[in-house]
């Protein structure tokens, strides 16, 4: 969410930049979508834009790509190692960052957590 609206880490700012200079793509989960319009439903969902307009920014940002989530990540996300987060959509941004080598960006303490474990890599924003 933070991406579109500017509002991120300079960690986070200088990683993204530094991926679109190399011409390397950035991926987002497509549970970033239902995430957000879960948020949206609890009237939590802070934007200026309406959440499809949103998710439709964040695909138009340059180098931009749709992760794929095929069944054997929503399979591994069941499977997890260690202790992984608890929320299903957190379970599966991480099983589609380990499936892919992925690094995670988010603010989330459950997925930034178990990346301090070793289980993926993950940059808070």
């Amino acid at each position: 969410m933070w991406v579109v609206e500017d509002a991120i880490s300079q960690a986070a700012s200088d990683a993204l930049t530094e991926r679109w200079r190399s011409g390397v793509p950035t991926y987002v989960s497509p549970i970033t979508a239902w995430e957000v319009g879960l948020l949206a439903s609890r009237g939590r969902f802070k934007s200026p834009h309406p959440p499809l307009k949103w998710f439709e920014r964040v695909l138009d940002l340059p180098n931009v790509r749709l992760a794929e989530l095929p069944p054997r990540v929503l399979l591994e996300s069941s499977l997890l190692p260690g202790l992984p987060p608890r929320d299903p959509a957190d379970r599966i941004i991480a099983a589609t960052a380990r499936e892919f080598g992925y690094t995670v960006m988010t603010r989330g303490s459950a997925l930034i957590d178990y990346a301090k474990l070793g289980y993926l890599s993950a940059l808070a924003c």
